[in-house]
């Protein structure tokens, strides 16, 4: 099997709710201190060692195509005015030896239609998904991390965290055959159970490698609630015919997809921000010092 050299973002969800924010700027475009969200995801798929980055946009997501493209103009213009270090910034956007590729989502009909929307581009090999709104920040990339899990084991492998039981009704949920481990063999996996229903409190977040035979199962999957196809339920028939592993991942996630997790994001990397990071961290520890 294939090493990993493609990785697949769903990016055409609408963000309602940062509006009206999103009302014209991609919820991905929003930016944790000076980087677009999405600028994040794309680094860490980069330092596993991803070479093709395949967006799957919506009509509205123009700008995150944009962000990705060449800026000729302001780099003649950071030029002409003698500002190198900005030029290197605008440069540095795409990471070197990275492609960029855009598939228009025509209809936003779920997370397994986004992923199936890649098919023509990902082939016959090994891929990675990778939600954009959940920031995980590591020593280690977690692609990179999961990456290496999988070039050892060779099957799927989906990124899971414990969660508060009364929280499982926002993720998918796996049930392994072993109660602990940092890796461990799913035997079923379930969408957004009530806590009651839920086979374990382990929640998948925002980051997958998968084998290409998903593809298969996406296909033969029948539409669900508002016509939509989940990615959960192809893992759900995957599972039936080749191993697919849960790895709890070495990493800080930050659910930039709500607004508290994106406020705690900007403040937890705003204070390691290189540029301004000991002056915010100085306002911090001043506006919010206990009383003497």
């Amino acid at each position: 099997m294939k090493r990993i050299r493609k990785a697949v973002f769903p990016v055409a969800g609408l963000g309602s709710r940062f509006l009206p924010a999103t009302k014209v700027m991609p919820k991905e475009m929003l930016p944790i201190v000076d980087k677009p969200i999405i600028q994040y995801a794309v680094e860490e798929a980069a330092d596993a060692g991803i070479t093709d980055m395949v967006f799957i946009i919506g009509r509205t997501k123009r700008a995150i195509a944009d962000h990705f493209d060449k800026a000729y103009e302001l780099e003649n213009e950071l030029v002409s005015r003698g500002k190198h270090d900005m030029l290197k910034i605008v440069e540095d956007t795409i990471p070197r030896g990275v492609n960029c590729i855009f598939i228009r989502q025509a209809e936003a009909l779920g997370l397994g239609h986004a992923v199936l929307c890649a098919e023509a581009v990902v082939g016959n090999e090994p891929f990675a998904v990778l939600l954009a709104d959940d920031l995980l920040d590591g020593s280690v990339s977690v692609t990179k991390q999961m990456a290496d899990v999988f070039n050892y084991h060779r099957c799927s492998v989906l990124g899971v965290m414990e969660v508060p039981r009364e929280a499982t009704g926002s993720y998918g949920v796996v049930s392994t055959e072993k109660d602990s481990g940092e890796i461990r063999r799913i035997s079923g996996i379930v969408e957004k159970p009530k806590p009651e229903n839920a086979p374990s409190n382990l929640a998948v977040v925002g980051r997958y490698i998968l084998t290409p035979q998903i593809f298969e199962h996406l296909r033969n999957l029948k539409p669900g609630t508002h016509g939509e196809l989940q990615l959960t339920d192809a893992i759900s028939a995957l599972l039936r015919e080749e191993s697919v592993l849960a790895y709890q991942f070495n990493a800080t996630r930050y659910d930039c997809g709500d607004k508290l997790g994106y406020l705690k994001a900007m403040v937890e990397l705003g204070m390691r921000h290189k540029e301004i990071g000991a002056d915010f961290s100085d306002f911090l520890s001043q506006r919010f010092a206990p009383p003497a």
